[in-house]
């Protein structure tokens, strides 16, 4: 889909700050009403725009443990990929999931309550999947930068 500078500049806008009104965009990019609305929407049927949510503090609703896990596959084959693939969709405590190239198949970033809690996952959930060959937990220590925001850009 071909975007122009108001579109990349509704994005941007969008980004920051999803709740601003088609008025509030309007006033942003210089146009009426009701073109904003109809880029908007054109913008959500696309599929450029997948979904608005509210970002949560981790640390607020008690899951400030951060961990991304390294997880390698017992051996690659259709039936035990799909069985991660499924057990995984399932695991609340998983926000991402990424299949990767390199020493580990898979890396999954875990929001838990604390490290006791990040072990009773890996060892009820995690460790019960016959899947799952082995694992490396990275536990995060602090945090530099964290956006869900997309460079745009026209290039």
């Amino acid at each position: 889909m071909h975007l122009d500078d108001i579109d990349r500049t509704l994005l941007k806008l969008l980004q920051e700050d999803a709740s601003r009104t088609t008025k509030e965009l309007a006033a942003l990019v210089n146009l009426s009403v009701t073109p904003v609305f109809e880029r908007v929407k054109r913008l959500e049927k696309n599929g450029v725009i997948k979904k608005y949510t509210a970002i949560v503090d981790s640390e607020q609703i008690s899951k400030g443990f951060v961990v991304f896990c390294h997880i390698r596959l017992k051996q690659h084959s259709r039936m035990l990929g799909q069985a991660f693939r499924d057990s995984i969709l399932e695991f609340e405590e998983i926000t991402e999931c990424y299949s990767i190239s390199g020493s580990y198949d898979f890396i999954a970033k875990i929001y838990v309550k604390s490290m006791r809690h990040y072990q009773d996952f890996v060892l009820n959930k995690l460790g019960v999947l016959e899947s799952i060959g082995q694992i490396q937990s990275d536990f995060v220590m602090g945090v530099l930068k964290e956006t869900h925001a997309l460079p745009i850009s026209d290039d």
